[in-house]
């Protein structure tokens, strides 16, 4: 209902004589607006009109329809169901009030009338008239808040199970990828990694040397302590530098570049990720040298194709790279000394602008039938640019 332009209330005064229209119109000129019908049929064309009063005074004795007539007309229309009707007539005898109020009048006042009273009364089912708008408005919240919770609880069980599956999916990945890839394959931007696809990939495999005497000597609980310290150490470079750690072998592991995210020179980014880990290593190597272990690390980095995708069997898969690349990384990390970063021919075409390296001429390596051209990584070249990483 559209508040008058002034915010006074407005009320309706339905009569048939006009001496009492007068009279009521001067009692509550100020604090209301007021508006006048002669007849019952005049009051229900204002009652439904687009501006409708606040409440109606309204007469029973009247010409044409009377005024209990004209109150159950408008109790039985949805749009004027809810303004309050007070009965005002001299019509005063108990019957009268009864029936008045059993059609739906909140009240009935009898002629003659005291002014006082009658403000009073419209004050009051003004008043009950707000709050029970108000009810209605809460009511209707309540009823739109209980059907989104009926909606909520609808589709709870397929949200719980689509999220228990996307925490499974997590707890894969993130046994392989940094955090950051991760959050990229869970928003769907990327395909799932553990689907079977061929790509290039730089593979660096890390070893220990000196770690099987180190086992022979050494009780168990300082082989696994050394162990964690180590893993802790090179595991946090390889999530520095986004690689994709395909396993731990005991004191061995292989990381990947270049999937699931494609980068734009991975054997750059894993020879920065190398150097990187011997320096860590130099650290952890210092320690356990006070403790009277002799342990360094070899590394090997290759640059190929190979085939990416889950391997093993149902409960039970993990995320493996195949091809002749795995093999050569492997294999120069076998022939690295302890300190040292051997990499192949095809690494150094990438690394050579920002890397020192030397030439360690041919290498003989089990299973390639053709010597192996390989280099040491010595550190950084001066003044040279980092690649970015990941």
């Amino acid at each position: 209902m559209p508040a008058p332009p002034d915010g006074k209330p407005t009320v309706l005064i339905v009569d048939d004589t006009p001496a009492n229209l007068d009279l009521l119109v001067e009692i509550l000129r100020g604090e209301f607006r007021t508006k006048v019908a002669i007849n019952g049929e005049k009051a229900l064309e204002l009652a439904g009109s687009g501006n409708p009063p606040d409440v109606i005074l309204l007469d029973i004795m009247m010409p044409g329809i009377n005024g209990y007539e004209v109150c159950q007309r408008l109790k039985a229309n949805p749009a004027t169901s809810a303004i309050p009707v007070i009965f005002v007539t001299a019509m005063s005898e108990v019957e009268d009030e009864t029936r008045g109020l059993e059609i739906g009048g909140v009240d009935y006042v009898t002629k003659p009338i005291s002014p006082p009273i009658v403000k009073a009364r419209i004050r009051t089912h003004l008043a009950v008239s707000a709050q029970s708008r108000e009810l209605q408005r809460m009511v209707m919240r309540l009823e739109a808040q209980a059907f989104e919770l009926s909606e909520f609880n609808r589709t709870l069980e397929a949200r719980v199970a689509e999220g228990v599956g996307q925490l499974e999916r997590l707890g894969r990945l993130k046994r392989f990828f940094s955090p950051s890839v991760v959050d990229m394959l869970l928003s769907n931007s990327a395909e799932d990694p553990l689907k079977s696809h061929r790509r290039e990939v730089a593979a660096v495999f890390v070893d220990l040397r000196g770690f099987t005497a180190f086992t022979e000597t050494s009780d168990p609980e300082d082989v696994m302590q050394v162990l964690g310290e180590y893993h802790e150490g090179m595991g946090r470079m390889v999530m520095a530098y986004g690689g994709s750690l395909e396993h731990f072998a005991g004191d061995g592991m292989m990381i990947y570049f270049n999937d699931p995210v494609e980068i734009d020179n991975p054997a750059g980014v894993a020879v920065q990720m190398a150097i990187a880990m011997q320096e860590c290593f130099a650290t952890l190597g210092a320690g356990w040298h006070k403790r009277g272990y002799a342990l360094s690390m070899g590394i090997g980095v290759a640059q190929g194709f190979a085939t990416i995708g889950a391997i093993g069997f149902e409960g039970r898969r993990d995320y493996g790279v195949i091809g002749t690349v795995t093999n050569l990384a492997a294999r120069l990390c076998g022939e690295a000394t302890g300190g040292q970063i051997l990499i192949s021919h095809r690494v150094y075409g990438f690394v050579a602008d920002f890397a020192r390296t030397a030439p360690i001429g041919e290498l003989q390596i089990k299973g390639f039938s053709r010597p192996i051209l390989a280099y040491a990584v010595q550190g950084y070249l001066d003044g040279a640019a980092r690649p970015r990483r990941v």
